[in-house]
């Protein structure tokens, strides 16, 4: 053969539970591969590992492995995940304890290593690994092989190095197969989900998507038969976009330079990947680090009909004449007023807006009694209507991601074979630092013309995410005239005026002409990161959508 197929069945510790049989029995697969591991989900492990020391890894693979065991058996099929969270061993018996019962003859290995000496409050420190150690476990002959912390890309990178017989320095063949990983990590987000143009499709329940990688590292991204969503250059680019930077994007297999990316429709639901070039990866991996930040609350205020904005300054001079009297404000004070309310409503519901109060402290009591005695003792004392969504309880914990680097060399990559045999990693033999791609040149601009005032989302789609404290959102176009227009429109200086959020942090704008695309870097919007729920959209998921949704001069041609 000289494709392989490689689909997946999970983008998130949550996703469609019955993917694995889908993606299983819909067609034909070589490799299939789940991806658990999200920033937040590494901290829920966590927590659950101080609880319990045999947890800690996604309980809910091995429930979809009662049956996708025999079935991938039957039909050949490797599987590869990170379900194994922070106990991949763990995880690799309990599926050997589950094969045997089911008497299916499946070969078990695991990876591990990535796995950090953590302190200080932290909860886990992981490195993240690249694709070798999955390799090497596939080239031993297991059928499944569990991991803790990978790359999202590695799930890929390590079946096609084992598949392909890649060396560590086929740096084009790896960028491929860095880019179909970073493709398919988030499942259906490649074949319709979150995608800004959902009025055009059906996108009702879309499929999974697998790639058809060759041996030059070029790929297609497609979908079974007969699955819903679609799979064209708009969902493909849209992906590529999410939770990525600039030109270079570095992993520990290689760095994949996103801006030789190529994307062709190769037939319905078929768009080809090609042109991708890569380096030698960084000497250095990403280790992230999960701890307690604290301990928070909130409390959401309904504010009914007229004087809302008065009714909000009442409620907040009273909260904090109360904090002051009781000598227990909380560290961090955040109010916010969502403004969902309309005049003269027909619902009692559409007539009324939410004040919303977030704490946060070290100490659970200054979050906790002190919040909920300040609120509640204003049910007959507040503006009038006063009632919130739900009585404030008790603070709880929460969690803060950050993110470190050490050398490679470090970090004890280790391969269990099915048969015991542990076997080292060896770091990739070349290195490079990465540094910045000089900007490309820009198209002409379009000549002056009459424009009309529109949202942007009216010609350009978005797509964003969370790295930590950061966000990015993407943006692109999908013709030649309207990215003249995107490139020399949509600058920082713009993106600051339609988003004032980002008014006074650090914005880095990342140009991918061949995608028509232009990539924003927010440093800082998130705080802490999801974990501390730092603003109403923690994981800016819907940055893109704020976004598409301001107003500017467009040109009438593109409308």
């Amino acid at each position: 053969m000289d494709v392989l197929r490689i689909g997946n069945a999970s983008g998130f510790y949550g996703d469609r539970f019955d993917a694995v049989r889908e993606m299983l029995t819909g067609g034909e697969l070589d490799v299939l591969t789940g991806d658990y591991l999200a920033e937040l989900t590494m901290l829920i492990l966590g927590r659950d590992r101080l609880k319990n020391p045999d947890a800690g890894y996604a309980k809910t693979f091995l429930r979809q492995m009662e049956e996708g065991l025999g079935l991938a058996h039957e039909r050949g099929v490797r599987i590869v995940t990170n379900a194994g969270g922070l106990h991949p061993a763990g995880l690799a018996d309990a599926l050997r304890a589950l094969a045997d019962r089911l008497g299916v003859p499946a070969r078990i290995a695991h990876v591990e290593g990535d796995r950090l000496p953590a302190g200080g409050g932290i909860l886990a420190a992981n490195a993240y690994l690249g694709g070798a150690g999955i390799a090497a476990c596939l080239a031993a002959g297991a059928d499944v092989v569990v991991t803790g912390r990978v790359t999202d890309a590695a799930l890929v990178t390590g079946p096609a190095q084992w598949f392909f017989g890649w060396g560590p320095e086929a740096y084009d063949e790896l960028a491929g197969a860095v880019v179909a990983g970073h493709v398919l990590e988030c499942g259906t987000q490649a074949t319709g989900g979150n995608y800004a143009f959902f009025r055009d499709h059906d996108v009702r329940r879309p499929g999974f998507p697998l790639a058809e990688i060759h041996p030059d590292g070029t790929c297609v991204i497609t979908k079974h038969a007969g699955t819903g969503g679609l799979v064209d250059v708009g969902t493909v680019t849209a992906q590529l976009l999410y939770e990525t930077a600039g030109a270079r994007y570095a992993g520990p297999d290689v760095t994949a330079r996103l801006d030789t990316v190529r994307l062709t429709q190769d037939g319905p639901d078929r768009v080809r990947i090609s042109g991708v070039r890569g380096e030698a990866p960084p000497p250095t991996l990403k280790v992230g680090r999960c701890r307690l930040g604290g301990f928070r609350n909130e409390v959401v205020f309904v504010l009914t009909g007229l004087d809302v904005e008065a009714k909000a300054r009442l409620t907040q001079d009273q909260i904090e004449d109360a904090f002051a009297r009781s000598k227990s404000r909380p560290a961090e004070v955040r109010w916010e007023l969502a403004r969902t309310d309309r005049p003269d409503a027909d619902t009692e519901e559409t007539a009324s807006a939410l004040l919303r109060l977030v704490v946060r402290d070290p100490d659970p009591e200054a979050v906790g009694r002190a919040l909920s005695g300040a609120a509640i003792e204003l049910a007959l004392a507040g503006y009038p209507g006063f009632h919130v969504t739900a009585p404030p309880g008790k603070g709880a914990p929460y969690g803060v991601f950050e993110a470190a680097y050490v050398p490679a060399g470090d970090v004890p990559h280790t391969a269990v074979l099915p048969d015991g045999t542990r076997l080292p990693v060896p770091v990739p033999p070349h290195t490079r630092e990465p540094a910045p791609v000089d900007p490309p040149p820009l198209p002409e601009p379009l000549p002056p013309g009459p424009t009309r005032r529109a949202p942007l989302g009216r010609v350009a789609g978005a797509r964003s995410g969370d790295k930590g404290g950061d966000a990015n959102v993407g943006v692109w176009v999908t013709s030649d005239t309207a990215w003249r227009w995107l490139a020399h429109t949509l600058t920082v200086e713009r993106l600051r005026e339609l988003l004032p959020e980002t008014a006074d942090l650090a914005v880095v704008r990342h140009d991918l002409p061949a995608l028509r695309a232009v990539n924003f870097v927010v440093t800082g919007l998130l705080g802490e990161g999801v974990a501390s729920q730092a603003r109403f959209d923690p994981q800016a998921k819907a940055l893109g959508e704020w976004l598409r949704a301001r107003e500017l001069d467009v040109p009438e041609e593109l409308l």
